[in-house]
């Protein structure tokens, strides 16, 4: 189930810790390869999630996949979620602490999709057209594929989206025909 606010506060926590120890950047190296291998595995976000499994059991198989692969400190935050019976809320933990530190760190996601697989020459032009247009120097880009875009791209930054891609396209002609914006009205 779905807790923002609690993973939100776990993840301040963690984050807090981790600066208090200058441990910060090993930390945030942990959590992206938590991010990895929730994104590559879901069936390991399932086990986490299940009520079936008993909590111990989640513990060992989770110190069994990262064992030797996280500090200790992210070690010692996941045996702490596990005790208190939150390792189901790790993935949105994970995703919040992400959030939180790209804040700190003044680090903007923009998100690009485009309908084939964007070239490198084509995602330094935008990075450098988004850093021009917005004043922000710090930029992560996002890549993601959708076919059916058919051409063209969808931008999306801190809320703002720019969709520039013939499926949007498609989508107006046929909204205008449908309305009938061309035809004059007999009188």
């Amino acid at each position: 189930m779905n807790n923002p606010r609690l993973a939100g506060r776990y993840a301040k926590s963690l984050l807090d810790l981790s600066v208090e120890q200058n441990n910060l950047d090993t930390v945030f190296a942990d959590i992206k390869l938590l991010q990895g291998i929730f994104k590559s595995n879901p069936d390991f976000v399932a086990l986490l999630k299940s009520p079936v499994i008993a909590t111990d059991k989640k513990e060992k198989i989770i110190l069994a996949v990262l064992n030797g692969k996280v500090s200790n400190l992210t070690q010692l935050f996941i045996q702490l979620l596990a005790k208190k019976s939150r390792e189901g809320n790790l993935p949105e933990i994970v995703k919040s602490f992400i959030e939180k530190y790209n804040e700190i760190k003044n680090i903007h996601i923009v998100k690009l999709t485009t309908a084939v697989p964007a070239s490198d020459d084509l995602k330094n032009n935008i990075v450098s057209k988004v850093k021009a247009e917005t004043g922000v120097q710090n930029i992560e880009l996002e890549t993601a594929v959708k076919e059916n875009l058919i051409g063209g791209f969808v931008l999306e930054m801190g809320g703002n989206l720019v969709d520039a891609s013939i499926l949007r396209d498609l989508k107006d002609v046929k909204k205008q025909f449908a309305n009938n914006e061309y035809m004059h009205s007999i009188r």
